[in-house]
């Protein structure tokens, strides 16, 4: 050892190859968590934000259960039809007796809410999946800048959310 050398040096390039696998770890499991987040939310993001050729119209809350809630169909849109009952998840921003925006998934009775409330609140799962890798990025790759951007635009995005429903 040159005695110039700080004796500390020797002992941080042992721990390099741990480093870099922690490294290589914890950013896996942070684009592990927002590929989960994406493919969460992807399934009814495509059908709000895609609208070409699907069914449009509003649908007037009649009955609530424990998870959904159902109503007639009025068609807003060409090629819709009418149907006297379809259903929609029950969310913070379902009450009945009021009307709702809402495009029909493909092939199903099921709808989902449109405009930008149905947006918001179809990518609330990738809200929650950029919090948590937050957490992660944070604690596993120390980047606390990177870990604050990806914190406040989940949280934004989940009070956006949460505001576009009341």
């Amino acid at each position: 050892m040159i005695p110039a050398m700080p004796a500390a040096s020797a002992a941080s390039s042992r721990t390099a190859p741990v480093d870099a696998l922690r490294v290589l770890l914890m950013g896996a499991v942070a684009v592990l968590i927002l590929v989960a987040g994406v493919w969460g939310s992807w399934g009814t993001a495509q059908d709000v934000m895609l609208t070409k050729g699907k069914e449009r119209g509003t649908v007037t809350v009649s009955v609530c259960g424990a998870d959904t809630c159902t109503g007639p169909f009025a068609p807003a849109s060409a090629g819709a039809s009418r149907r006297a009952s379809v259903v929609l998840d029950k969310s913070v921003g379902v009450r009945k007796g009021q009307t709702y925006d809402v495009i029909v998934k493909p092939g199903t009775g099921d709808v989902v809410r449109s405009g930008p409330a149905g947006v918001l609140y179809a990518w609330v799962p990738l809200g929650g999946a950029l919090l948590l890798a937050s957490v992660v990025v944070a604690g596993g790759l120390r980047l606390r800048r990177v870990a604050w951007v990806l914190g406040v635009c989940g949280f934004a995005l989940l009070t956006a959310a949460f505001a576009a429903l009341q």
